[in-house]
């Protein structure tokens, strides 16, 4: 599965691709940071960051769009430049008919280092360490975007397993009950979290 993760934001947007499957080591294909002058109108840094992910997704073709599931902060301006970039990697997947998928930073973090909580550092390092690379990604945003394709690799079976499911369920009988649901969630964190002890990837 080949994934790519776009970390959002108006003046730097993060783009990784990442390539593996669940219990195989994973490769780095791109990483990238799309950026725009914070001088420009913002409308023309829209679409520099539309013109951006574009040409890496026709250039990479990844079967996967993972974005990052924006949240409500206190710098409106700067969630609402955050939210915009989210909807125009949205648009871009969905144009070439592209499955999204949306991950919040805990989630991302979680899948990565076990910690829904840690910060950019500890991110950074278990990237590095997950993808063999020479050196961390630079800046935190090209790690970020990194970590949600690599999220999105161990994690996104699990989810794509149980919306299957849930089409699979005959009219008229109940689908995967919210136990059922649970259960294959945490199944798929204790796989991640018995990979990470063992320095190696979730099976």
């Amino acid at each position: 599965m080949r994934v790519m993760g776009v970390d959002p934001g108006l003046t730097r947007c993060g783009v990784g691709v990442v390539e593996g499957v669940p219990g195989a080591p994973l490769s780095l294909v791109h990483v990238s940071v799309v950026r725009t002058d914070p001088d420009e109108d913002v409308a023309l840094r829209l679409l520099g960051i539309e013109r951006g992910i574009e040409a890496l997704i026709e250039e990479l073709r990844p079967e996967v769009v993972a974005v990052e599931r924006v949240f409500a902060q206190h710098n409106v301006s700067t969630v609402m430049g955050t939210a915009q970039a989210a909807g125009l990697a949205m648009v871009a997947a969905a144009r070439r008919g592209l499955p999204v998928a949306m991950h919040t930073p805990s989630e991302a973090k979680a899948a990565i280092t076990g910690n829904g909580r840690a910060d950019k550092a500890q991110v950074t390092s278990m990237v590095t360490r997950l993808l063999r690379l020479d050196a961390p990604p630079k800046p935190a945003d090209a790690a970020d975007a990194l970590a949600l394709a690599i999220c999105h690799v161990w994690r996104g079976g699990g989810q794509a397993r149980l919306a299957a499911a849930r089409k699979r369920a005959v009219p008229g009988q109940a689908g995967p009950s919210q136990a059922e649901i649970n259960a294959a969630r945490i199944a798929e964190a204790q796989r991640a979290a018995r990979s990470r002890s063992r320095g190696g990837f979730p099976r």
